[in-house]
C-alpha cells in the first residue's frame, strides 16, 4: 500500500513538474509497469532522438532500486544491446548508491546524465568503452548513426504539409 501511494505520488510530480527532457507515464494502468521517454542532450551525439525506457517497479519498492532498461537501441558504453543499464543508482549498496530518499525523476535525470557523460571505467559493454576512450571520434559517429536510425522521428512530407496545415487553420481561428 506505502509503495503505490508513494508511486502515485512520484507519477503526479512527474507531470506537474517532469525533469527537463523527461517523460514518464504509467503502462496499461499498471501502477509498477511504467514508461519513459528522454530527449537526447544538445552537443551530444544522441541529441534530436527520443529514447523509450521501460521501468519495473519492484515490490519492495523504495527499499529496492526500479528496474530500468531502455527500449530504444543506444550504442553506449554503459547500455549494453538488451537495453539494460549500468549505474550506480540502479543497484543496491554496497555495489551500488541506491537508497530509498531517490526517486524515479532523481534516477532517470542521473541516467539522461549518464548519456551525456559516460562512465568508461565501469563499462557494460567493453568494446564500446575502449572505442570511447582511444578512439571518440569513431565512437561519436556511431553514436550518432545509431540515434539517427532508431530514436530521431521520421516524418513524411504528407505529414509535414498536414501538420502545417493544421497550425494554420488553428492560427485562423
Amino acid at each position: 500500500m506505502q509503495r503505490a501511494s508513494r508511486l502515485k505520488r512520484e507519477l503526479q510530480m512527474l507531470s506537474t513538474e517532469p525533469p527537463p527532457g523527461i517523460t514518464c507515464w504509467q503502462n496499461d494502468e499498471q501502477i509498477d509497469d511504467l514508461r519513459a521517454q528522454i530527449v537526447g542532450g544538445s552537443g551530444t551525439p544522441y541529441e534530436g532522438g527520443l529514447f523509450s525506457l521501460e521501468i519495473k517497479v519492484p515490490e519492495r519498492y523504495p527499499f529496492e532500486p526500479p528496474n530500468i532498461r531502455f527500449l530504444t537501441p543506444i550504442y553506449h558504453p554503459n547500455i549494453d544491446n538488451s537495453g539494460r543499464i549500468c549505474h550506480d543508482a540502479l543497484k543496491l549498496p554496497p555495489k551500488g548508491a541506491w537508497r530509498p530518499s531517490l526517486n524515479i525523476s532523481t534516477v532517470l535525470t542521473s541516467i539522461q546524465l549518464l548519456m551525456a557523460e559516460p562512465n568508461p571505467d565501469d563499462p557494460l559493454m567493453a568494446d564500446i568503452s575502449s572505442e570511447f576512450k582511444y578512439n571518440k571520434h569513431m565512437f561519436l559517429e556511431k553514436a550518432r548513426k545509431v540515434t539517427q536510425e532508431h530514436a530521431v522521428q521520421k516524418t513524411s512530407v504528407s505529414q509535414q504539409i498536414c501538420g502545417r496545415f493544421t497550425v494554420m487553420i488553428m492560427f485562423i481561428f
